[in-house]
Formats: structure tokens, C-alpha cells, sequence
């Protein structure tokens, strides 16, 4: 009879400190649970969400709503499209193509750029460009493309390597064997991840206007600030519908890919 494969341990051990983190993470932080299921904290939530009924419907108000939701809808889309071009930029020497210590810079650099969340950068972009979308849309940029530059490299990585170096081989260059043999294996991969980062660039983008950069968020801090409530849900209705459109059409968008 064949000896049992020895027992790693390694994942063991890493459950362990696993359990021993989030039962530390309990301890740690004050949640107060009692007071969260009072009557007077549920009668308290239940008048604050009724005073967002009946949503405001005046024409005015939509459709300075609806100007909004494209303005959101735009800072989305922009961003993904500067991050797309940003990442396939960075994901080249990401890749290793250039070498073992330019790919260790690049990665560094995407790893900061990802790190950083997009409120944050939201805050430093609109130091840089003033209140409005474009600062809403560098920071939507900058955090996306350390994303998509990290995802795009790992892609390339991990091509198939025969059929470039059967272009190089027969004496195609570099670039034309990239394009014609590496590019179009992880072309759908790369878009499935572009769609997705745009779905959430959009609820990011409907987040990001609470600090100044334009859109539906600006109006719902607005509002909110003001307890006017009716308005309020009027936005987030539309928060609601926008990012449900964005998610159908990214859906439809990936299936037809990997079909």
C-alpha cells in the first residue's frame, strides 16, 4: 500500500490566522449590537425612510436629474477609456517584456495606483483641477488603470508563447508577432475585465460627486444635506436605474465576447 501524501500545513495554518483575524477584528471593534435592534433605533430608521416617500417627479427636477446621470454616466465612461489606454500602456512592461527590473517598477507603480481608492485620488485630483467632473474622472482614471494595467499584464503573461515566437521565427518583428499572435489571445479577456471595471466605475462615479466631482452624487449630498428627502430618492432612483442599465449592457456585452 502507497504511503498517504504528506499533510500540508501551510493551509492550515493560514485558516487559522484567518479565524484568528476576524474573531480579533469582533473583539476589537465597538459594535453595538444591542443598541442597532432597539425599538427607538428601528422606529428612527423606519420615519427617516419614509420621509423619502413619495419621490419628487416635477419636470424641473428630472430633468435636471437626467442632465446629471449623463454627466455621471460620461465620467464613467471617459475614465474607463483613459484607464484602458493607461493599462495596455503600463501592462507591456508589467509583463516582463522589457526586462526583469522595469516589469518590478511598473508593478510598484500599479500597485500604488490601485491601493489609493478613487475618493482619495478624487481629493487630489479636484486640488489640481477644481470642483467638477474632470477632477471625478482623473480619479476614476488613475485608480482604474493600476486595475486594468495589473490585470492586462497578467493576460499577456500568461499567452501562449508559440505562436509569437513562431512569427519571430519566421522573421516577423516584434511589434507585428505581438499584435498578430499575442493580442488577439487575450483580447476578449482584457475587454471582459474593461466592462466590469466600467460597471464599477459607474457606482464609483455616482460615490465620487459627495466630495465636488459632479454628477448624481453632488445632487444626492446635496439633498441629503438639506433633508430633502423627496429629491433625494428621486436621485437615487436614478443611481439605481443607471447602474442596472450599465450592468445589462456589460452582461450582454461579455457573453457575445466569450461566445
Amino acid at each position: 500500500m502507497p504511503k498517504p501524501p504528506r499533510r500540508d500545513w501551510t493551509i492550515i495554518v493560514l485558516m487559522a490566522m484567518l479565524a484568528a483575524l476576524i474573531v480579533a477584528s469582533f473583539a476589537a471593534l465597538p459594535l453595538k449590537w444591542r443598541e442597532f435592534f432597539t425599538v427607538e433605533a428601528i422606529n428612527s430608521s423606519l420615519e427617516l425612510l419614509a420621509g423619502f416617500a413619495p419621490p419628487e417627479t416635477g419636470l424641473p427636477f428630472l430633468t435636471k436629474t437626467f442632465q446629471a446621470t449623463l454627466e455621471t454616466l460620461a465620467m464613467s465612461g471617459l475614465g474607463t477609456l483613459l484607464a484602458v489606454i493607461l493599462g495596455l500602456a503600463f501592462s507591456l512592461p508589467a509583463s516582463g517584456r522589457f526586462g526583469a527590473a522595469p516589469r518590478a517598477a511598473v508593478r510598484a507603480l500599479l500597485n500604488v495606483l490601485r491601493s489609493i481608492p478613487e475618493l482619495v485620488w478624487a481629493s487630489i485630483m479636484l486640488i489640481a483641477a477644481g470642483l467638477g467632473p474632470l477632477g471625478g474622472t482623473l480619479a476614476l482614471a488613475a485608480h482604474t488603470a493600476g486595475v486594468l494595467g495589473r490585470l492586462f499584464a497578467d493576460s499577456l503573461e500568461n499567452a501562449a508563447p508559440l505562436p509569437e515566437q513562431t512569427l519571430r521565427t519566421n522573421g516577423a518583428s516584434a511589434g507585428a508577432a505581438f499584435f498578430y499572435a499575442t493580442l488577439p489571445q487575450t483580447l476578449p479577456q482584457m475587454m471582459s475585465y474593461t466592462l466590469y471595471r466600467w460597471e464599477n466605475n459607474i457606482r464609483a462615479a455616482a460615490i465620487l460627486g459627495v466630495v465636488g466631482a459632479g454628477g448624481l452624487g453632488q445632487m444626492l449630498k446635496y439633498h441629503l444635506s438639506l433633508f430633502q428627502m423627496p429629491l433625494a430618492a428621486t436621485v437615487i432612483i436614478a443611481m439605481l436605474l443607471l447602474v442596472a442599465l450599465v450592468d445589462g449592457i456589460s452582461f450582454a456585452m461579455r457573453r457575445a465576447l466569450t461566445r
